[in-house]
């Protein structure tokens, strides 16, 4: 982590302690999360600048919190649980996030992976992530405003791709984004029935596997300004 991070996070303390981060790494840990890696970079991203102001006293509860327009910064067991699954195979090089939101995962992602190409349609939400980003010197990350059922075709294919909305089905425009040997970490579902899905594209097509149940915002069409 740069010195910038590293001051980010010591000005952060103040108002959100290092013990309260401790306590989340802790849960996230026996709750089943074991990659060192991935809840190093979650203990060091200070989750409290991706939330409104207001809440920054729960930003470090395992909790899903609102981010205006509908929206939530995903809890942080989530956040961890797809980026281990993404990297359950080894490093990545070049991963698409589908759902900016508040950049929270985009910032972890960030840190995990060489390069990050990410799309949101609600197009504030994308400018706040940008600013924030920025400010942590996160500077591996390429935006793109616009629809996140149609990916981000024209730089495809990606080693990885994760999607932070619930889909009523796996767009199939993703599937033809993912390289081969890739991984597709998705929600898959509507209302109260979802489930959290890896896709791996192999030599004769894809294999799924479903990973339980999940509670996501759902994944909606064409970008918003």
């Amino acid at each position: 982590m740069s010195r910038e991070q590293d001051d980010m996070l010591r000005r952060g303390i103040g108002m959100t302690s290092q013990r309260t981060r401790e306590r989340l790494i802790q849960r996230l840990y026996e709750e089943g999360v074991s990659n060192a890696r991935v809840l190093e970079v979650i203990r060091r991203t200070p989750r409290h600048l991706f939330v409104d102001e207001a809440l920054a006293h729960r930003a470090y509860e395992d909790t899903a919190l609102p981010i205006g327009h509908n929206q939530t910064i995903s809890q942080p067991y989530m956040v961890a649980r797809m980026s281990e699954l993404l990297l359950e195979a080894g490093p990545l090089d070049k991963v698409m996030e589908i759902g900016t939101g508040s950049g929270y995962q985009t910032a972890v992602l960030s840190q995990l992976v060489e390069r990050v190409f990410s799309v949101e349609r609600i197009k504030v939400l994308q400018d706040r992530a940008k600013e924030r980003l920025v400010e942590l010197n996160l500077r591996n990350v390429v935006f793109r405003w616009g629809d996140g059922w149609e990916g981000w075709p024209a730089l495809a294919p990606y080693n990885g791709i994760i999607v932070t909305a619930v889909a009523t089905d796996v767009p199939q425009a993703l599937l033809d984004q993912l390289a081969p040997g890739g991984r597709l970490v998705i929600p898959v579902g509507s209302g109260e029935v979802q489930q959290l899905m890896l896709i791996i594209r192999e030599e004769q097509g894809f294999s799924r596997r479903v990973l339980g149940a999940v509670r996501f915002v759902p994944l909606l069409n064409g970008p918003l300004a």
